[in-house]
């Protein structure tokens, strides 16, 4: 069996609609929240290591996770304890100038499971690294979510964002499956 880890990406209060003061809420957030907290707490409880990667951006006048701001903090309900890792990154893919890599493949991690936000930015961007770095990756896709998009004039309703990012996902990069199937 590979040594597993769980990764949850950006679970911050900016991205949550139940966030006074959210930034860019996330209409699926506060329902995704539910199944990463079980598989934060289903690590936890097996002992699975667990990082935290954190999205903090490079200026104050960033449209969200402005540096110093409680919308940049980790949300309440995955709040890291005593031994749990925490990466800060600048950028969508979670290993570009971030020690991540050097912290998995120094624990011999060669499986994660990814959860987080948003799924058509930095849950995209670190699947696509972690697999082309070698990593086997499983996404707990109900633990995800993503946002409302607009392109060249056509609005993209989130759940649809969701699925044209899982669906390509599914075919070559990760076992993409509900939180349910990732569970211990």
């Amino acid at each position: 069996m590979n040594k597993s880890a769980l990764l949850l990406i950006d679970i911050q209060n900016d991205y949550f609609p139940s966030f006074s003061g959210s930034k860019m809420p996330l209409p699926a957030m506060d329902k995704a929240i539910v199944n990463a907290n079980k598989l934060l707490m289903a690590a936890r409880d097996s002992n699975t290591p667990i990082i935290h990667v954190k999205h903090v951006m490079t200026s104050d006048t960033a449209p969200f996770f402005r540096p110093r701001t409680l919308g940049a903090e980790l949300h309440e309900s995955v709040r890291p304890i005593t031994g749990e890792a925490i990466i800060e990154k600048t950028k969508p893919n979670s290993f570009l100038n971030t020690g991540l890599e050097d912290y998995i493949r120094n624990r011999k991690i060669e499986h994660l499971t990814i959860c987080g936000a948003m799924s058509q930015m930095c849950i995209d961007a670190t699947v696509r690294a972690a697999v082309d770095l070698g990593f086997k990756v499983t996404v707990a896709c109900d633990a995800c979510a993503a946002a409302n998009i607009e392109h060249n004039g056509i609005s993209v309703p989130f759940d649809m964002v969701h699925a044209s990012i899982m669906a390509p996902l599914s075919s070559i990069y990760a076992d993409v499956r509900p939180t349910s199937d990732c569970l211990p």
